[in-house]
């Protein structure tokens, strides 16, 4: 194992924006071995005072929509401006070995090579909901270390890839044209939680198809519910490719931030996630120490071996379990 720093090392290289430290303290914070969790108490417990001085997005969108295309783009158009952006992209893992390819400082080699700019692609662990286990304390992290912008990427789009909703100020869902995504894509549960909606690779023959894609999303939307934020959503085409739109994207963003500061939504938003982050905490936490009984270690060998041989034993197994702790 590779050796670990000290604790004021840790706080003290985060504080001053030291990206090798930065990722060294992420590393400790996914970390699933026991040594490691006082350590990561430790370091969130000393950047705590530092951070929440953000602006947290969060980004979805169907697989070939552009994502890392488009978040390359917007990020540069945000260092270009003078401000620090860290990208926090979520990879599927490998149900075998748990992990993933992590590819995002390829596909986005200009963002990766920005001295304003920190790319950290995490493995979501077979975690549910399109974001890492600890993606929330990794946004903390990041805002420790001075970046003023933090965009989430998450795995795909889906009824279950909303969790990103609740640890970001703006949720920007990402759509194509032309590609039979329109009656499809126009899911209530990712929909309604959408601040704004970017029809992505709005160039070429692509252009009128685009235009009648956002015609068709406006009217969709008028058919949701008002807000909590009391911000009206957005549609628009952009090309992150021509890098068209862009500049109108982060004027949505920075529009939707000063209406819910003025009318107190979003610190009320973050108080409830914070909220939300406690109790999927203690639910981690209980869900840890169950695991790492000795009698459950054992069990869970035999109830891994006949989960090959059908759901049902496996899922009597499991109770078996579960029924010797009550």
């Amino acid at each position: 194992m590779r050796q670990r720093l000290s604790i004021d090392d840790y706080t003290n290289g985060i504080f001053s924006g030291d990206r090798f430290v930065l990722s060294r303290a992420i590393t400790i914070i996914e970390s699933r071995l026991s040594q490691d969790r006082n350590l990561a108490k430790l370091i969130l417990k000393n950047i705590l005072p530092n951070t929440g001085n953000s602006l947290r997005i969060g980004i979805t969108g169907i697989p070939g929509v552009g994502k890392s295309t488009f978040i390359e783009a917007l990020g540069k158009h945000i260092t270009s401006l003078g401000k620090q952006v860290a990208v926090l992209t979520i990879d599927p893992s490998s149900k075998k070995s748990g992990g993933s390819i992590l590819g995002d400082k390829t596909r986005m080699e200009r963002l990766a090579h920005d001295p304003l700019a920190y790319i950290r692609p995490s493995a979501t662990n077979l975690s549910l909901g399109g974001v890492a286990r600890n993606t929330r304390e990794t946004v903390l992290l990041c805002e420790a270390a001075g970046f003023e912008v933090i965009i989430v990427e998450t795995v795909g789009v889906g009824q279950s890839e909303t969790l990103v909703k609740g640890m970001t100020d703006f949720f920007l869902l990402l759509m194509l044209a032309g590609a039979g995504d329109e009656l499809q894509g126009i899911k209530k549960g990712i929909m309604e939680m959408a601040d704004a909606v970017a029809i992505n690779k709005a160039d070429g023959l692509n252009k009128m198809a685009t235009d009648l894609a956002v015609h068709e999303y406006k009217n969709a939307l008028h058919l949701f519910p008002k807000s909590d934020s009391g911000y009206i959503p957005q549609v628009i085409s952009c090309s992150a490719m021509e890098n068209t739109g862009i500049t109108n994207i982060w004027e949505i963003i920075n529009d939707y931030q000063q209406t819910t500061k003025q009318n107190g939504f979003f610190e009320k938003n973050r108080r409830l996630q914070n909220l939300d982050w406690m109790y999927e905490h203690i639910r981690q936490t209980l869900e840890t120490m169950f695991y790492e009984k000795p009698a459950v270690r054992k069990k869970d060998w035999y109830n891994r071996k006949n989960s090959e041989c059908g759901p049902g034993i496996a899922y009597c197994s499991s109770r078996k379990i579960a029924k010797s702790f009550l």
